[in-house]
Order: structure tokens, then sequence, then C-alpha cells
């Protein structure tokens, strides 16, 4: 950082400290009872701790009030030690295994009294009392309800400081209090412990503490959520400051004067600036660039927009963009960025090589690796320091396998500990095990195939990671889902119960379709599945049956094939053989016919049922609305979008106009890779929200809706007749390229395809039915050559699936065009 910088640095510390000075000692003073009494004042905050004289018990706790008292003071705050003595009696003088407690006066009037392990050490001791003063400041919360109300109450008032801390009276929950103190009076600050609710708003890493402001001040419609900007920072009392000035500084300001000269807060608190050049001609098209610009950098850099007609100075006719660092004397540089993004990743690696050559002399452990040739192990070296609670899983070994999956319900990690992938995803075992600690009747555990490979060629184990579970008197079922948490814990909760759930009663099936009779696993499959068969219908019920096997962990399903399933036919039109669809959310059943209808058919039929109707798409959803072989109409968003807009969507939908395309919608924030899509199609980008239809599968053309017109049902009726009608004009034709290696020697997964069709045998997935552990070891030794071996892909984002079904899809998706 600057000598400028440095030097606001300490100006800051000294105002921060000066607001709240009291010309008091700074040592612990020792009063009696009746002399501390006399000298509280009202209005006027006190922190007082009653001990017998002498007592040694209490050495450490007064050890660290004597360090609590400076900072105290520096709020207005007073610290005591009362000694009790024999000759004045005081309710607060007691034996002394009562004296464990400390308390807080304000005046004579008692605010709050702590127990003393609450306070074990100064950030604690601050933080207690500064929460306890600033209770109308700062709200404490443990559910989304409460935050959704809180920003509600306050759109188009006032903006919110959202802050989580892992615990009450940790460093991190002084530094928001501090924060609160000083700005308590004019942002409404929430504090919360609750991991889930930090989850609900979308951060992942919940390690760690997190600060958001909400934009709430500026939203007048209460339907729109309120923007959110991270402090990315760690949570001290300075970081928090000068972010929050960040936040209280314009957005975006136009000046019309040499970038050199140009000095804003930004530059004071050790942030660059970002110029976007204008001109007349395209004012308003280069202001909201500018505004776009200004909401990623918000509290990275400073934004503004230069208008060149009114220069003396000349900036060079081919720039569009003038970066200004914050360290004093640097010459600013003249830019040509045509793409937002590539305005953000300067900013952010030019910040990036400062953060390192600040911290080069704090790790010596070795050089770290920013970017990595592999994602994964960039991953696993970034989080190397991160200490996991390993003791939730029980570690197997060749001794202990047999015995314990045997023994009880289990859930078997096989991983290779030399393996970037096994130890990422091991990070998603372990919080997994974390959420389930308690309640699980499944015993969750791992083995290390890199010790202990002959048990793992035992159980057929030929790729890292593997998930299998184990049943007593089921044959092993292996997950197939996304290498992360959520998908895990959903195949775990939903196998809690064995598939499909024979029902016996009308009144039964009733209640699973409505979905009481498992409404604890509703919010992990919104979507049940019941057969209808008549009681002679074997074969058929076998089917049903092997496809529900398949299907578990995935979605519920239950079979009805008593003397009176007529009735229940009858009552929801479904034919026999055929199945109901139960849709929770929405309060639907739906009836299929399943005549002729073989398992993989079934579950073909399950699968897209559990596809949603305007769907947001992700890296790791795409695939499976990509195989629907559909024109893509896609509204692309550059955060939650409008409901209006979804409501307009989904109204087409349900009326049928949008059954030739599938209508979903991408968030750039969550699916980055958006933006290098929105590149291929303008040039430059257009701002945000944008709809557009992407025709893969015919042609490759992309059409744009018009950007002056509402996203509404009348405009994009009219929009899509005049498409069928041709009489809309593509932006941009797709390249018909296949996505092929390189090299024919690298064309893996056609090496793979074709190992697999020569040793296939089987039109289900293997992971439908997996051969006992203990009777088959032979068999699985002879069959080891012919297993698929995929390739090791990024964490979270490869599916692994091994089914026929799945790898039409994948056949389709690598050999079609470009997205």
């Amino acid at each position: 950082m600057s000598s400028g910088f440095n030097v606001f640095r300490v100006g800051i510390s000294f105002v921060i400290m000066c607001s709240f000075y009291m010309p008091t000692v700074d040592s612990l003073l020792e009063l009696s009872p009746q002399k501390y009494f006399s000298t509280l004042q009202p209005g006027k905050a006190s922190l007082a701790y009653f001990c017998q004289a002498d007592s040694p018990r209490t050495s450490v706790f007064l050890e660290e009030l004597n360090e609590a008292v400076r900072p105290l003071q520096d709020y207005g705050i007073s610290v005591a030690k009362v000694n009790c003595v024999k000759e004045e009696i005081s309710r607060y003088c007691g034996k002394e295994k009562d004296l464990m407690k400390a308390y807080l006066f304000k005046g004579n009037v008692l605010l709050r009294e702590f127990p003393t392990d609450t306070l074990f050490d100064v950030n604690a001791i601050v933080a207690h009392v500064l929460f306890a003063l600033l209770f109308n400041e700062v709200k404490y919360i443990t559910n989304v309800e409460d935050l959704q109300n809180i920003e509600n109450a306050l759109k188009g008032k006032a903006n919110i400081i959202f802050s989580y801390v892992r615990a009450i009276g940790i460093p991190e929950h002084r530094a928001v209090m501090e924060a609160a103190f000083v700005y308590g009076t004019t942002y409404q600050f929430v504090l919360t412990t609750e991991i889930a609710l930090l989850e609900n708003i979308g951060s992942e890493d919940v390690e760690y503490a997190h600060l958001y402001f909400f934009h709430c001040k500026l939203v007048l419609d209460l339907t729109q959520q309120c923007r959110r900007t991270l402090m990315e920072q760690p949570l001290t009392t300075l970081n928090i400051h000068l972010f929050i000035k960040t936040m209280k500084a314009p957005l975006l300001t136009e000046v019309a004067e040499d970038p050199q000269q140009v000095s804003t807060v930004h530059l004071q608190l050790g942030l660059p600036l970002v110029f976007i050049v204008s001109q007349q001609a395209t004012y308003e098209a280069d202001r909201r660039t500018a505004e776009w610009v200004a909401w990623r950098l918000l509290g990275k850099a400073g934004v503004l927009l230069l208008l060149r007609d009114s220069l003396e100075v000349n900036i060079p006719q081919h720039a569009n963009v003038v970066f200004k660092r914050a360290e004093k004397g640097v010459p600013v540089e003249f830019l040509v960025l045509h793409d937002v993004d590539l305005i953000i990743s300067h900013v952010e690696h030019n910040m990036h090589i400062e953060e390192i050559q600040e911290d080069e002399d704090d790790d010596m452990e070795g050089p770290d690796i920013d970017v990595q040739d592999d994602e994964v192990a960039e991953t696993v070296f970034r989080d190397r320091k991160r200490k996991l609670p390993l003791e939730l899983t029980v570690e197997l070994t060749e001794e202990t396998f047999n015995a314990t999956v045997m023994a009880s319900d289990s859930i078997v990690l096989f991983y290779a500990g030399w393996q970037a992938v096994s130890m990422a995803f091991l990070q998603s075992y372990i919080d997994v095990a974390v959420q389930l600690k308690g309640t699980s009747t499944m015993l969750l555990t791992r083995i290390n195939c890199a010790d202990w490979s002959d048990v793992c060629t035992k159980q057929n184990v030929t790729e890292f990671p593997i998930v299998k579970m184990y049943k007593k008197g089921e044959n092993p079922v292996s997950y197939a889902g996304m290498l992360g948490t959520k998908d895990l814990l959903k195949f775990i909760q939903l196998n809690r119960i064995s598939y499909p759930v024979n029902i016996t009663s009308i009144q039964e099936a009733e209640e699973y379709l409505s979905g009481e009779l498992y409404k604890d696993l509703i919010s992990y499959s919104s979507v049940s599945v019941l057969g209808l068969f008549s009681p002679t219908m074997t074969t058929a019920k076998e089917d049903f049956s092997e496809a529900g096997n398949y299907l578990k962990g995935y979605v519920i399903t239950g079979i009805y094939s008593e003397e009176d399933v007529l009735l229940l036919s009858n009552k929801y039109a479904a034919s026999l053989p055929g199945l109901l669809l139960a849709r929770h959310t929405e309060g639907k059943i739906e009836s299929i016919p399943l005549a002729n209808t073989h398992a993989e058919d079934i579950v073909q039929i399950v699968t897209d049922a559990l596809l949603e109707m305007f769907p947001e798409i992700t890296v790791e959803n795409l695939p499976s609305y990509f195989r629907l072989q559909k024109p893509l109409l896609i509204l692309f968003s550059d955060g939650s979008i409008n409901p209006q807009y979804k409501k307009a969507i989904l109204t087409l939908v349900k009326q049928k106009y949008l059954d030739s395309l599938t209508p979903c919608w991408l968030n750039l924030k969550n699916t980055p890779v958006g933006t290098g899509i929105l590149r291929a199609y303008f040039d430059p980008l257009p701002p945000l929200p944008l709809l557009v239809l992407v025709n893969l599968h015919s042609g490759g053309q992309v059409f744009a809706f018009p950007s002056d017109q509402a996203i509404i049902e009348e405009n994009l009726v009219l929009w899509l007749k005049k498409l069928e009608a041709g009489l809309e004009n593509h932006i941009t034709i797709l390249p018909a390229q296949e996505w092929k290696p390189p090299l024919p020697a690298y064309d893996f997964l056609s090496m793979m395809d074709a190992a697999t069709s020569q040793h296939s045998t089987r039109k289900i997935p293997q992971c439908m039915k997996e051969t006992d552990v203990q009777e088959n070891d032979k068999e699985q030794h002879e069959d080891k050559s012919a297993v698929r071996k995929e390739p090791i892909e990024t964490l979270r984002i490869k599916h692994w699936n091994r089914s026929n079904w799945f790898k039409e899809a994948e056949k389709s998706f690598r050999h079609d065009k470009e997205l």
C-alpha cells in the first residue's frame, strides 16, 4: 500500500479511539461495593466483576478483564473489580463458588449478567458488552424468515449490514460489534451464527465469517430482492470500516478532467479507479456499461464515466478504459477492453498481485500456486490447512470392513489419499456427516484404498472416489450422482427407506400421493411416483421394481397392486399398468400409461418428470435439458430474475406455447461460464437481462429478443410467431464444430464407449444390480478389466453416470454444436 494510505489508516484508528475517549486510568479499578455504586452515572455503562479479595481462582479472568479496560473505555464503558468485604452487604456478593458472573450496568440499572466462562478473553469481553448495549441496533436472527422480514421492512428506507460469525465472542464478532457501535444508527446490523442461513444466501464456504451489504434503500418494488455485496476481506474492525466507506461512496461519478488528477475516496482507501471512456454519440450505452461495471467492482474499485468530448487532455483514440492505481506517482494505464469481464479481471488481477506482495513475508511455507493445471488439485492445495472433523466418520481397515458394514446399514466412501479428486470430495463427505450428526441411522464410514487396496478390489472399486450404500439383506448400491454435499445428502436421506415402497391400502396410497406418508422426505424429492398394477401383472411389476431400484436416492417410488386397484386408477383416470406422478409443490397428480414399457423406459419417464418447467441452467444440469433435443430459450441475468419475467414465461409454458422449446434462465453470478456463451453471441456484450433463443440441434442460429420490448406474454408470443414465420433475423450462427480431442490418442471417451459396448450385456445400469459382496469375489476379479473407467474431472461438476440411459445423453451432448 502507499504511504498516503498508511497515514490515512493511522488517522482512522486515532479517530475511532478518540471519539469515545474517557479520561480514566487504563488499569482495572478495585473498589468496594459502596464505592462502586456511588461512581455510577445516569446513562453511563459500566462492567463490574464482584469477587472475594485475593481469590486465586479468578486470576486468569482478571488478566483478560484488565486487557479489556482500555478498549471498553474507548467506547465510554468503565470497568471495575469490586472486592466483596464483610462490612458491606450486597446482593452481588455471595459465596465464592457463586461469584462466577460479571454484571453490566447502565447507570444504576442492571442490563445483563455474564457467566465468566463466556468472557474467556478480551475479544469475548468487548464483543459481549457491546452486543448487550446495542440490542436495538443489532438484530440477532436464526432463520431465513426473520431475515426476509427485516429486509422487506427496510426496502426503500435503509440498508442492511448482515454478518455471519461462527460463535459469539470470537474476534470477528467483536469486529462487527465495534462497527455497529459506530454505524448502528445509519445501517441496520443483522447477526447470525446459523450456517443454514448463510448457505441460503448462497455462500458455500461456511468455515469463515462473512459480511454482506444489502442495498435495500434503493429498492422500491417490495417483490424485488435487495442487491447484495460480499465483503471479501477478513472481518476486522478496520476492514469493515473501509468496506462501509466504499458502500457509502457514489456508485458512479461523471468526470471531465485528466484522470491523473482525479482523486476520490476510493484512492484514499487504497482502491484503484476505473474510468469508462465515453463520447456523446454512445453516452447512454456507455453509462449503462459503467453502472454494470460499478456494481461488479463495488468494494474493489471506484468506477467513473470519463466524458471524452469535454476533455482538454488527449486520450488515445483507441482507448476505452483508463486504469489508475492507488499508489501515488504511478502513471495511469490506457486500455482497450471490449468486455466487462476483461475489465473485472484486470482489476482483480492487479489487486491480487498487491496482496501477494504484502503477504510474501508472512507465509514462508513454500510457493503458493494460485492457478494449477488441475482445478481440483488447486482446490485441495488451497484448502490444505483446513482441518476436517474426520472423527464424524468411521475409518475402516481390512480387519474392520466386513464386521462394520455387515453389522449396520452403512455408507462407505472409497477414496485414494494420493488423488486430488478424492481428497476434495472427502471435504463434501465430511460436510454431509456434519449435517447428519446425531440424526441419521446410516453409519458413515470411509476407507483409504491407497492403504487397503485388497478390500477395494473385493468390493469391485476400480475408480475413485466412489460411495456405496450397504443395507442388511440387500445388494450394495453405488451412488451415481454429483460429487457434492447437496446431492449426496439427498441420496442418503432418500435411502432411509427401501424402494419401491409397497402400498397396501387405498387410504395409504392417498396419503402417499399427498405427501403425508413421507412428509419428512418431500424436501429432498418434490415428486412421488406410484405404480398401479393388477395382481396378475407380474412382468410389469418386476420392470417397475427394477426401475424403482435404480431410482432410489433420487426420487420416492411406491407400488400398489391390491385387488381394489381399479378404484384408484378410475379416480385418477389411469390405465393399468400405469403410474401416477404426484408433484407436491404444485399439488398436481398426473397419470402415465405403462403398457409394454420396460425398466429403462420407466427410468426415462420419471427422470423427464423431474425436470423443471423453467429451470436455472447450470453446468451440472445442462446435459439433462440438452438431451431433450429442443431449442433453448435462455433468459440471461446477472442475479435473480424479475418475478414478472418468470410469471410470463411460466404462463406461456402452461398454455403450451413453448412445447417445442426448452425455456430456462442462467444466472451469471452462479454460472460465470454464461459470460463466455454471451460473448460468442454478441460483440460487445449488451446489458442484462437478455432473452435469446439458441437452435443448437438444427442450423445453429441464435436469435435475440428485442431489447426495447418488455418481457411480457404478448410480446413473447408475437416474437415467437415471427421466428416461426422466418421474419426475424438471427444475430449469429454457431459453427458446426464437434467437441473432439486434438489427437485421436486423446479420445478417451470413444475408447471407453467402444470398450463398454464390447462388454456390456445388460440394459439396466451396473449400480442397479451389484453382486453380493461376500459371494462373488471371484467374478469381481474376472470382470475387473471390463469395467468402464471414467476420467476424473472437476469436483462438484463431474456427473458419474454409468447407465446406458445417461450414456446416450452424453453422446448427444458431446457431438453437437458448441453452446
